[in-house]
């Protein structure tokens, strides 16, 4: 599907959006309010501590299972007790993966790799996967925390709790 370069190109556009996506991720995440763990919408809806942990733990599942050319697991463990924790393993285990991908091959990045036998796509798709992923279910926590009326975080541009501004010098 992908030449090897061609993958290796691919991975750079998206290394250099989870380069954006991943700060603001830790923002949002950084805004559940403690006391708010247990938080959720509806009988269906996971609660705001889930939600935290499957974000954190999807990213880390989606990093390394490309950085591996393959994911095993997928099921996420039992949530941490606190939104400390989840922060803590967030900043270990994410950030770094960026690194990780942007040191392999363009071949490896090109090799086809086995989603649970539902896709087969060269690895370097995930990384999108990934960030639609991530961008999902940050989106479902913005709205717990407005829900919860907690801050709010600016996610691309400004929120009722973060107005936009323009930054100096824009415009001019």
């Amino acid at each position: 599907m992908f030449t090897p370069d061609q993958a290796k190109g691919l991975s750079l556009v998206f290394l250099q959006s989870l380069g954006s996506e991943v700060p603001t991720t830790r923002r949002i995440l950084a805004a559940v309010p403690e006391a708010q763990l247990d938080f959720k919408l509806g009988d269906k809806g996971r609660t705001a501590r889930d939600l935290m942990w499957h974000i954190a733990h999807s990213e880390s599942f989606f990093g390394e299972g490309i950085a591996a050319g393959s994911f095993t697991g997928g099921a996420d463990p039992p949530a941490p007790a606190t939104a400390a924790e989840i922060l803590a393993y967030y900043d270990q285990q994410v950030p770094p993966l960026s690194a990780k991908i942007a040191g392999l091959s363009g071949e490896h990045l090109a090799t086809p790799v086995s989603f649970f036998n539902v896709f087969n796509l060269p690895a370097v798709l995930y990384m999108d996967f990934w960030i639609k992923h991530t961008v999902h279910h940050r989106g479902q926590l913005s709205t717990y925390l407005r829900a919860m009326n907690a801050h709010v975080p600016g996610i691309y541009g400004g929120s009722a709790d973060e107005p936009f501004q323009m930054p100096g010098g824009a415009g001019s």
